[in-house]
């Protein structure tokens, strides 16, 4: 368990820089060029590396249903949205507002697909960070920012 929640802070670290990098990339060649460059990038790197693992197994990958390839479009389109906004908005804003925006959806499939009922905590986690966003806007107004 505990090389799973290392794997998994070290996987927020990997998705803050790579924010970051394709905010700037972003802003040279416009949101939606930057995130093809993104993912041409990656599918040549896992290709890479799932040619010298051994891991090309098609078969498992018709079997998945069809709602499972949604994922790819809701990645790509991720990353053009964070190429737009991270700019305009900041890395520190860009990366909570995204956080607050996956916390709701793990709450809502928690809740919706694996039946399990949300406690006011996470509905506190989630204000909190709407508030500590707020928050350091408002700051940043009265600093000339």
């Amino acid at each position: 368990m505990a090389g799973h929640i290392l794997l998994a802070v070290l996987n927020g670290l990997l998705i803050g820089l790579s924010r970051s990098l394709n905010g700037r990339l972003g802003m040279a060649v416009g949101p939606m060029r930057a995130s093809w460059w993104n993912h041409l990038v990656g599918f040549a790197f896992l290709s890479a590396a799932l040619a010298v693992t051994g891991g090309w197994q098609l078969h498992s990958a018709v079997e998945a249903p069809p709602t499972a390839w949604l994922g790819g479009l809701f990645g790509a389109l991720f990353v053009a949205a964070n190429s737009l906004v991270m700019p305009r908005l900041g890395t520190l804003r860009t990366a909570v507002l995204v956080i607050c925006g996956q916390m709701v959806t793990g709450l809502a499939v928690d809740w919706l697909v694996a039946g399990k009922t949300p406690g006011w905590t996470q509905f506190a986690g989630i204000t909190l960070i709407l508030l500590g966003t707020f928050s350091a806007r408002r700051a940043g107004h009265r600093n000339g920012k």
